[in-house]
């Protein structure tokens, strides 16, 4: 393969040791061992099949997240109301989960489709702001985020409200919920569940949308030149706002997955922190769908075993979060990586001379 076109890997896997050399001078700041400390972390996301079940099961948002930030990015626009999109998506399923009694092979169709709906109508907006008035799409998502948090926490007292709490939702029922009892069992009774497969499924769309069509020939073009596009005769801001409803519709999935699957309700007072963190995800997999794939399962190894490595050591788990935060550092100045990797080849070419 050209070593040109991997040249993305090999900034993210620097970006990553990088952020683990980092990580370990923290801990040995802190007064712990950092070897023990990393045996730690991947064991308590890997060391059996439950964490192993419950890794991918954090990771799955985070793959729809991330592939929505990416698709943007790829369109040529900056999707950072995924947040918001997540929480329009998941209060619409779950909103069909508790009010439509109905066999589970025809509701979870429903819940899919309502969470898709609402992502992409959430995004909609943005998107014909940027397309007609030029509102930068950065400022109009964030906004949305708010509304979004706004309307959940009006909605679910107001119409959904739990036995016990009216922070959170009631619970969903069975015929609405994403997990199975074959998977459960198979990882021993992890909170893994369907979501993993209809991220995997999304993830193989959108590389051939992206890669094989003249719809994403088109996106992509209106990203890179607006002026060029609109000369050579494509319909440019039909084609923002697409981007934008389809950015927004995989958010809305994830969503999905995170309420009615690694959930069973949804709560009032957060915004969902893989919203946010998908903009990682997609940063540190070069905006790559597979990459980004790649990229949130190993965030869901670090999100899952922080809590392990704490448990079985001193160190704070919030050490996980910032190693995550210093390889995202590291990815975003990837033009440093890219020289020092140029410097490499470099030296090696004349060594060979």
């Amino acid at each position: 393969m050209n070593s040109e076109k991997l040249r993305p890997l090999w900034v993210a896997l620097v970006a990553v040791l990088l952020g683990l050399i980092a990580g370990a001078i923290l801990m040995l700041f802190t007064g712990n061992n950092p070897i023990e400390g990393y045996l730690y972390l991947f064991r308590g996301g890997l060391m059996n099949l439950e964490r192993v079940g419950n890794t991918l099961a954090t990771a799955t948002a985070l793959i729809l997240t991330g592939l929505s930030v990416a698709f943007a990015f790829k369109t040529g626009l900056f999707n950072i109301g995924a947040s918001g999109q997540m929480l329009i998506g998941g209060l619409l399923a779950t909103a069909c989960g508790l009010t439509l009694d109905l066999p589970k092979p025809v509701l979870i169709p429903i819940v899919i489709f309502a969470g898709i709906i609402g992502g992409g109508l959430w995004a909609l907006i943005p998107g014909i702001l940027k397309a007609k008035f030029n509102v930068h799409e950065v400022v109009a998502t964030i906004m949305m985020n708010w509304i979004a948090y706004w309307t959940v926490n009006y909605s679910v007292p107001a119409f959904f409200k739990g036995q016990y709490l009216e922070t959170e939702s009631r619970n969903i029922g069975a015929n609405a919920s994403l997990r199975v009892d074959w998977l459960t069992n198979l990882f021993d009774g992890s909170y893994i569940n369907m979501g993993l497969f209809i991220a995997i499924f999304c993830i193989i769309v959108i590389s051939i949308i992206l890669n094989k069509t003249v719809l994403g020939f088109e996106l992509k073009a209106v990203g890179y030149n607006k002026d060029s596009a609109n000369y050579a005769g494509m319909n440019v801001n039909r084609n923002i706002v697409l981007s934008m409803v389809i950015a927004g519709a995989l958010a809305g999935l994830a969503g999905v997955t995170y309420y009615l699957g690694y959930s069973s309700n949804i709560q009032i007072g957060v915004l969902p922190s893989q919203g946010f963190d998908g903009i990682a995800v997609a940063l540190l997999g070069a905006n790559n769908p597979y990459g980004a794939l790649a990229t949130a399962i190993f965030f869901g190894i670090l999100h899952s075993g922080k809590g392990f490595m704490n448990a079985m050591t001193s160190i704070p788990p919030e050490i996980g979060d910032t190693i995550i935060a210093i390889i995202i550092y590291f990815a975003a100045t990837s033009m440093l990586i890219h020289m020092f990797l140029d410097k490499i080849t470099a030296f090696i070419k004349r060594g060979k001379k």
